[in-house]
C-alpha cells in the first residue's frame, strides 16, 4: 500500500482521450519525470487542484526528459484532497491504444508499478475516504444497468446507508456503556437506564434494524438482480418467452421438442427489477444422454432460483410431464408465476393448477407478444411497489450487508432474551458486543481481509 501505482482508468480502445491515473507518496515525483509542463515549471512546484498542459515524454536515464510521446494535460491532486487520500496525478493524453500503453509504460519506467484491480478505491477505503458500503457502491455505479440501480448506487456513495449503520452502532455503544456501568457499580445509581428501559430501547432499536434488513428484498432486486429460471416440459415455448423478455433472438426456437439442451443465461431489465434469467432444457425423462445432462442442469437451476417462471402450453391439457413438474415446484419456496403460452390460440381450461402454488397466472403469446407487458408488471410488483425515496431512505444492496446486519439483529435479540430472563444488564452487554462487531463488518470498521479482497477484485484495473 506504500507503492506508487499507475493504471489506465478509461476503457480500453480508441477514443478522444485516455486517462492514466497515478497515486502514491511519490506520484508527483514519478509523473514529474515524464511530464514537462509548457510553462517550464517543475511539476513538483505546481499546487494541488491545478491542471497544466505539457509534453509527455519517456524518462531518460540521466533524469532529463527523453523523446516526446504525446502532448496532454496533467491534473495534480495533493494529499489528502484526492480520491485515494494520497498524492495523485491524472494524465490525459490522446486516446489511441498504442499511445496510451506507451504513456503508461513511461510512468512505470519512471518508478510506478501497475495497479491491481480496484486498488485506487481500496486505498480510499484504507485512508478512511470511503466506508466499505460506499466503496461497494462505486462498482455498482459502474455496473448499473438501470436508472433504479444508478439511484441506489448514488444513495450509497452519498453515505446514506453508512449513516444509518453508524446510527445503530452508536446506539449500541450507548446501551453497552450503560450495561457495564451497572456491572462496575451495582450498588450505585449511576446507570442512565433501568433494565426495563433498556429492554424498551433495545426493542425500538431492533425494530429499526429489522426495517432496514427488510429493504434487502428491494435492493437485491434492483442492484444484484433476481436469479430467475424459466421451466416447463419441452415445446411449451420457453425459449420464445426468453426471446420476448430480451427483445432479441437469443435462443434457437423450433417446433422440435428438446431443441434447448443446455441452460442459457442472460440479464434482462423488467421495469425497475433486474432478472438474472436462465432458460432451461425441457423437463422430461429421456434416453438421450446429452438431453439428460441438460435436464440435470435445469433441475440444478430450479433448486437455486429466486423466481420461477413456469411455462404451460395453453393449447393443450396438462400432461403427465406437466403434473410431474408441478410436484417438483411444490417443494420449491421461491415465488412462482404460471405462464399459459399460446393465448393467441384457443386455450383449454387450466383451472386444475394447484391452488396457491402460483402467485399469478399470466396468459401470454410468445408468438405475438400478447400479455408480455402484463407479465413484466407482475414481476416488478413482486419486488418493488410504489416510489422509492433514495434521497432519504437507506436500502441494503447486497447479501454481505444483509448478513452482517442480521447477525447484529440476532445479537440484540439475544440481549433482549437475557434481560427478560432476569439476567443483569452486563450479561446482555456481551450479546450487544456481538451485535456491534457485526455492524462493524457491515460498514467495514472491522472486516476480514478475505472479504475486502473479494469486494475489490470485482473492480476493474484503474478504479
Amino acid at each position: 500500500m506504500t507503492d506508487t501505482i499507475a493504471a489506465i482508468s478509461t476503457p480500453y480502445g480508441k477514443g478522444g482521450i485516455a486517462v492514466i491515473r497515478v497515486s502514491g507518496d511519490e506520484a508527483i515525483h514519478v509523473v514529474g519525470r515524464v511530464f514537462r509542463p509548457a510553462s517550464g515549471a517543475p511539476l513538483s512546484e505546481i499546487e494541488g487542484g491545478r491542471i497544466v498542459y505539457g509534453n509527455i515524454c519517456a524518462p531518460a536515464a540521466d533524469g532529463t526528459f527523453g523523446k516526446i510521446i504525446d502532448d496532454g494535460m496533467a491534473a495534480i491532486l495533493r494529499a489528502p484532497r484526492s480520491y485515494t487520500g494520497e498524492d495523485t496525478v491524472e494524465i490525459s493524453c490522446h486516446g489511441g491504444i498504442l499511445l496510451t500503453e506507451q504513456v503508461l509504460s513511461a510512468v512505470i519506467a519512471a518508478g510506478a508499478r501497475p495497479a491491481e484491480a480496484g486498488e485506487f478505491t481500496r486505498r480510499a477505503f484504507v485512508a478512511g475516504k470511503l466506508s466499505l458500503t460506499e466503496a461497494e457502491a462505486v462498482i455498482n455505479l459502474i455496473d448499473a444497468r438501470s436508472e433504479e440501480a444508478l439511484k441506489l448506487a448514488r444513495s450509497h456513495t452519498a453515505g446514506r446507508l453508512t449513516a444509518k449503520l453508524c446510527e445503530f452502532y452508536e446506539s449500541l455503544r450507548t446501551l453497552i456503556s450503560t450495561a457495564y456501568v451497572y456491572a462496575d457499580y451495582p450498588d450505585e445509581d449511576l446507570t442512565d437506564l433501568s433494565a426495563d428501559e433498556m429492554v424498551s430501547a433495545l426493542e425500538t432499536l431492533r425494530g429499526e434494524m429489522q426495517a432496514l434488513s427488510d429493504t434487502y428484498y428491494v435492493g437485491h432486486a434492483v442492484s444484484e438482480g433476481i436469479a430467475a429460471v424459466i421451466v416447463g416440459r419441452p415445446n411449451t415455448g420457453k425459449s420464445s418467452i426468453l426471446n420476448r423478455l430480451l427483445c432479441k433472438d437469443r435462443a434457437i426456437v423450433s417446433s422440435i421438442a428438446g431443441t434447448t439442451r443446455d441452460t442459457i443465461e442472460e440479464t434482462v431489465q423488467v421495469g425497475r427489477v433486474t432478472l438474472r434469467l436462465t432458460d432451461t432444457a425441457g423437463l422430461r425423462d429421456s434416453d438421450d444422454p446429452i438431453e439428460q445432462i441438460g435436464v440435470e442442469r435445469s433441475l440444478a437451476a430450479l433448486s437455486s432460483a429466486e423466481l420461477i417462471l413456469t411455462v404451460f402450453d395453453g393449447a393443450e391439457a396438462l400432461t403427465a410431464e406437466d403434473r410431474e413438474l408441478l410436484k417438483r415446484l411444490s417443494a420449491c419456496s421461491a415465488p412462482k408465476i404460471a405462464l399459459v403460452n399460446k393465448s393467441d390460440l384457443q386455450a383449454v381450461d387450466l383451472l386444475d393448477l394447484p391452488e396457491g402454488l402460483f402467485g399469478a397466472v399470466c396468459p401470454v403469446s410468445a408468438k405475438t407478444g400478447e400479455g408480455m407487458d402484463a407479465l413484466r408488471q407482475v414481476i416488478e410488483s413482486l419486488y418493488v411497489s410504489g416510489e422509492i425515496d433514495y434521497d432519504s431512505t437507506a436500502i441494503l444492496a447486497n447479501a454481505r450487508q444483509k448478513g452482517a446486519l442480521d447477525r447484529a439483529i440476532a445479537g440484540v435479540e439475544a440481549a433482549l432474551g437475557a434481560l427478560r430472563s432476569g439476567f443483569t444488564p452486563d450479561v446482555a452487554g456481551l450479546d450487544l458486543e456481538e451485535a456491534m462487531a457485526a455492524l462493524s463488518e457491515a460498514d467495514g470498521r472491522a472486516v476480514s481481509a478475505d472479504i475486502v479482497d473479494a469486494i475489490f477484485h470485482r473492480f476493474c484495473v484503474g478504479k
